[in-house]
């Protein structure tokens, strides 16, 4: 863990404080599972300090409710009726598995994809939330539905104190050089290795 001793101090014309409370952009990817589940366990963190969260689900279908968003929403009903912690939305930005091509057309999907893209843009724009995850968002870059240089861009540019955390595997080089924080998950060991299937509570 960094304990803050750094090699050069930035020339930024910031304060430790100012550099301590900068908004990150944080980018998980790698071949290995627990993505997701980092950046999910961050939002906790966010909710935990009253800060508006905004969860938004890429590629996975819009039918299937997954643990994090049960627990997530729950949280924000727990904000609604007493106050703690802060609001939670969750957008659900795709139509299915897009990479198996199960519901729709290949067009549909990347429609689905820009559309929830020019979504994030407007929430950037109004400084709707403090902490954004933008789960499983490496997959419209990498299959070129949205431009990876307008994310860069409109990312490093974004407006106030917004955290923004994306997650999915072989993020864009271009991505990963703008993030100020990123981890690649690799496997060491799964026991989906050695015939093992998904499991509840561990898988979703």
């Amino acid at each position: 863990m960094p304990q803050g001793q750094v090699s050069v101090v930035p020339q930024d014309g910031l304060t430790t404080r100012q550099r301590r409370n900068r908004p990150l952009l944080a980018v998980h990817t790698g071949e290995m599972k627990g993505k997701s589940t980092a950046a999910f366990g961050m939002a906790m963190r966010a909710w935990n300090q009253g800060w508006s969260i905004a969860v938004y689900q890429f590629v996975k279908s819009a039918k299937w409710r997954v643990g994090e968003e049960n627990a997530l929403t729950a949280l924000g009903r727990l904000h609604e009726q007493t106050g703690e912690g802060g609001p939670v939305v969750w957008h659900k930005m795709g139509s299915g598995w897009s990479w198996s091509r199960r519901q729709g057309t290949e067009v549909d999907h990347a429609a689905d994809a820009a559309e929830g893209w020019a979504q994030i843009k407007r929430d950037l724009a109004a400084e709707a939330h403090r902490f954004y995850v933008l789960d499983e968002f490496t997959y419209p870059l990498k299959w070129g539905w949205v431009d990876v240089d307008e994310v860069v861009e409109t990312l490093t540019n974004r407006p106030g104190n917004q955290h923004v955390v994306i997650t999915g595997r072989d993020a864009p080089r271009a991505l990963v050089e703008a993030a100020d924080l990123v981890v690649e998950m690799t496997k060491v060991k799964h026991p989906m290795d050695a015939g093992q299937k998904g499991q509840r509570g561990i898988e979703w």
